[in-house]
């Protein structure tokens, strides 16, 4: 079992840059690739990044590819997510979530593979 919560939204202003953190409550940290999705009002949850169990391996949307940077910290059990350059187009709850794997050098990516999900944490950006 896994509780995730997310801290760091609010609202920010075109170019802006904003971390985002995901606090895992778990013993078993190690053992999840973990990922940020978000969500725009009227739109479906959409993937932005991935980490690997490992920390390692990372991956990214096209949407935030170049202005973003997903970290985990196994010491603290979290998740950092950095979006610098901020667009209105960010606009939308984040979300972090957790899928456990064997594999320590895939990040995780597919709403499927995702057993746990925080609730969320509102980033507006304001043009």
């Amino acid at each position: 079992q896994v509780l995730l919560v997310e801290s760091g939204g609010g609202l920010v202003q075109a170019g802006d840059s904003l971390r985002l953190s995901c606090q895992a409550f778990t013993r078993t940290f190690s053992e999840y690739a973990l990922a940020w999705f978000r969500q725009a009002p009227g739109k479906e949850r959409e993937f932005v990044a991935g980490v690997s169990r490992a920390g390692a391996t990372t991956k990214y949307s096209d949407s935030v590819k170049g202005r973003a940077s997903i970290s985990r910290d196994s010491a603290k059990n979290t998740v950092d997510l950095q979006i610098f350059s901020l667009k209105p187009e960010d606009t939308a709850a984040y979300l972090c979530a957790a899928a456990p794997t064997p594999d320590y050098d895939r990040p995780a990516s597919q709403e499927g593979e995702l057993d746990y999900w925080g609730h969320g944490t509102q980033v507006t950006v304001a043009s």
